[in-house]
């Protein structure tokens, strides 16, 4: 029986927050929660309203004094963070949210490992994030720079949730996610339109693989972690890895008049979901403490068919 499920049984269903989650694995945690009885609420913009059963609080986080009003004297047992991005937003989280949680859940990323040049799967001590430098006069506003400097957001807002802990917290770094008819970022469709078209996929010449995770077991993972209480980094990955040729096989299926074409390139830009350092992350802690993940090789082509859609 799942954490949830057992407290809401027994008449003790949590208070949870989550910021952002309107979308692909952030809407699924939302309908588990409320599956498993619990009270949820959810903050965002205004931009889309949470499911029924949930309570909507309209904010922009990046504005302390307006996430302070739309909060009141709300507290909650866990909030789940799926929007910070900056160090900027978690330094105001921290402040914002002390007293207020006995829990934070930081959905984190992969990207955290973008200096880790290894061949090996990384583990969570090798971006510690107590030695991360935070810079909090760096452009976080422009969206350009954002963009460019994801994962280095990601480790800063690690970092300043580490430096000064105002409540007990963890960052889930989520490796790449595949899957769902919802897939917003376009990665396979991306694939797809190339081989309908026989044009060239580039890639790096030296092609490497990375750790991926299906959009339903990510749900299951931050679910899981809303009852559970260790703290620190934690990567969520499935078993087992994946390349660019692998991706492109299964998404080959669904294009059967196409052909994939592959041009390796030394510099410059090259496909999604294609890369020049090995973005494999070791699961073992979260094995350890109880989490059983599935592996990518049996998921991958079921994936493919959600998001393309079966029988195109």
């Amino acid at each position: 029986m799942a954490a949830g499920e057992a407290a809401a049984r027994q008449g003790n269903a949590r208070e949870v927050l989550v910021i952002g989650g309107n979308r692909y694995f952030g809407k699924r945690l939302i309908a588990r929660l409320l599956a498993a009885g619990d009270r949820v609420t959810v903050l965002n913009r205004g931009s889309s309203a949470p499911p029924p059963g949930a309570t909507h609080l309209i904010a922009d986080r990046d504005d302390e004094n307006a996430l302070n009003s739309a909060l009141g004297s709300r507290a909650f047992d866990v909030v789940v963070d799926q929007v910070c991005y900056t160090p900027r937003q978690a330094a105001i989280a921290r402040r914002v949210f002390a007293g207020r949680t006995r829990r934070y859940v930081l959905t984190s990323t992969v990207e955290v490992y973008e200096y880790e040049d290894s061949v090996a799967f990384v583990r969570e001590q090798d971006v510690d994030p107590l030695g991360v430098r935070v810079d909090l006069e760096l452009p976080w506003h422009e969206t350009e720079f954002l963009d460019s400097h994801y994962g280095e957001g990601k480790r800063q807002a690690e970092a300043v949730f580490a430096a000064e802990p105002a409540f007990p917290h963890v960052a889930v770094r989520v490796a790449h996610v595949l899957g769902g008819d919802d897939d917003f970022t376009g990665r396979l469709e991306h694939y797809a339109s190339r081989i309908r078209a026989g044009e060239p996929i580039t890639v790096p010449t030296a092609n490497r693989p990375a750790t991926y995770i299906h959009v339903e077991e990510i749900a299951d993972f931050l679910f899981w972690t809303v009852g559970q209480d260790f703290t620190g980094p934690v990567n969520a990955a499935s078993h087992g890895t994946l390349t660019t040729h692998e991706l492109c096989e299964a998404v080959a299926a669904h294009v059967p008049t196409g052909r994939a074409v592959f041009q390796e390139v030394e510099v410059g830009e090259v496909s999604p979901l294609s890369f020049r350092r090995f973005y494999g992350m070791d699961n073992t802690r979260a094995v350890r403490l109880g989490f059983t993940f599935g592996n990518v090789r049996q998921w991958l082509r079921r994936a493919a068919d959600e998001t393309l859609g079966k029988g195109n």
